[in-house]
């Protein structure tokens, strides 16, 4: 089942992760659940674009208390994910990694205790925007803010580490005056997210394999999609960080694909990725069992990069790769020819060809070791001087008869097929093949990922915490 994804990522709302996420209520006892919470807003957050990797930029704080009553105390929350980072810490904030799972990769969190009363109607501020950082991984990143009226707990099941308090001066709120009808309606919910799109490179890369068998043979690609950075990506939830094309080489039959890839015909393969996200360094290594079906030299399948379109990746010299199987013609009757040649236009298994006809008309033969049994000389009419005739050899077409015995009109003339001198044996009629490579179609449709969305999200006077499932995704 195929999900068709335009432009970026969808940001969850809190409506719609609070109809299908398990709520915690973090820090509120349960005589207080059904209790009436208060009626708190942040203004939404805008869209942050052009912020080059390692410069500094400002979260912008509004906050206000929509409800009739004074609340002493609040916690201001924030949270950003793996491409951002502080560039200060505070006093009275603790900070802590929250574990990826599902389709929501590893982010990061701040809670921060202000020790400040809010007043119903009034807007308040930081003294200064959050100062955050984009690392040099940033690329398609998010950070998000929330305000509570309970003081947030990290759930053990979705962080990892110790929560560990800032080193610098306190966030302090100011007040900014009363709000107007405008200003309730621009603070309606008490959370927000938005993208912050840096400005990067991530270079995808494909690497093929090269293999070698036999008839009958299975043999096993391996070949890997890399992301070598520097940027982490993250697509559109529920759709694939990258989608790869493999073509398979001619002559050979899929018995088992990776997971992760499924067929659009049965030589056109399309694969996935496990998540929605790749880091820097990441990818996925995508195993195929071929078996060979049939002997034709040299031959090759090739691999590209379909789906959306890739405006990070600025280097298109690795964007192609090849499988390569060669499968050497063998002898028929599983010897190793080592005297032989292969001809076109014909020859007998001994050296002592004729020059008045040919033994075959488009096959090849070979001998054992390049000779009849008793040896012609020099390919005239008149071949062997004292041996015996060849019983196994071919009579030419032409006609030639042996001196010293009888002619070799026992001999099979062949006409397209393979004559035998001795042992030695080929196969005929079959020329190498270089040209096998299948070029791929460039198809740019996306492929869906496993799993429910899951994040902790900031709304009502707790904090919505999504119950985030692990799973590694195929495409499908």
């Amino acid at each position: 089942m195929g999900i068709a994804a335009s432009g970026r990522r969808t940001l969850l709302s809190a409506t719609a992760v609070s109809a299908t996420a398990a709520l915690i209520a973090l820090g509120a006892a349960p005589a207080q659940a059904d209790a009436i919470r208060p009626d708190l807003g942040v203004r939404a957050l805008a869209p942050v674009t052009g912020i080059a990797a390692g410069s500094g930029f400002g979260l912008p704080v509004s906050l206000l208390n929509k409800g009739t009553e004074e609340l002493p105390k609040v916690w201001v929350s924030y949270t950003y994910s793996s491409g951002i980072a502080p560039a200060e810490t505070y006093s009275n904030c603790v900070y802590y990694t929250l574990s990826p799972g599902g389709e929501w990769p590893e982010e990061h969190r701040a809670d921060c205790t202000v020790d400040q009363s809010l007043k119903p109607g009034v807007l308040y501020g930081t003294e200064q925007p959050i100062a955050l950082t984009a690392r040099a991984n940033a690329l398609y990143d998010e950070v998000g803010l929330g305000l509570l009226a309970e003081e947030p707990v990290p759930h053990p099941d979705i962080h990892h580490g110790e929560p560990e308090p800032g080193t610098g001066g306190p966030l302090k709120l100011v007040e900014r005056g009363e709000a107007t009808a405008a200003d309730r309606a621009a603070h309606a919910e008490p959370g927000s997210r938005t993208e912050v799109t840096a400005v990067n490179t991530a270079d995808y890369a494909l690497t093929g394999a090269e293999l070698q068998g036999k008839v009958g043979d299975k043999v096993t690609a391996l070949v890997t999609f890399t992301n070598e950075g520097p940027a982490r990506v993250y697509r559109d939830q529920g759709t694939s960080a990258a989608n790869v094309d493999v073509h398979i080489p001619a002559g050979t039959t899929v018995t088992k694909a990776h997971g992760f890839c499924r067929p659009v015909t049965q030589t056109h393969y399309r694969c996935g990725t496990s998540q929605s996200w790749v880091e820097a360094k990441g990818g996925e290594t995508y195993s195929f069992v071929l078996r060979i079906d049939k002997a034709v030299g040299r031959t090759t399948g090739r691999m590209s990069f379909g789906g959306a379109a890739r405006p990070f990746d600025k280097n298109a010299a690795n964007d192609t790769a090849e499988i390569v199987v060669d499968t050497p013609e063998p002898p028929t009757d599983g010897t190793e020819s080592t005297g032989g040649t292969s001809s076109t236009g014909g020859s007998a298994g001994s050296t002592g060809s004729t020059d008045g006809g040919t033994g075959s008309t488009g096959g090849s033969t070979s001998g054992s070791s390049g000779s009849a049994s008793s040896g012609s000389t020099g390919g005239s009419d008149t071949g062997t001087t004292g041996g015996s005739a060849t019983t196994g050899g071919s009579a030419t077409t032409g006609g030639s008869a042996t001196t010293g015995g009888s002619a070799t009109t026992g001999g099979s003339a062949t006409t397209g097929g393979s004559a035998t001198s001795g042992s030695g044996s080929t196969s005929g009629g079959t020329t190498p093949q270089t040209g096998g490579g299948l070029a791929a179609t460039g198809s740019d449709s996306t492929l869906p990922l496993a799993g429910a969305a899951g994040a902790a999200l900031l709304a009502g006077g707790s904090i919505v915490w999504a119950v985030r499932r692990r799973s590694a995704a195929r495409a499908s």
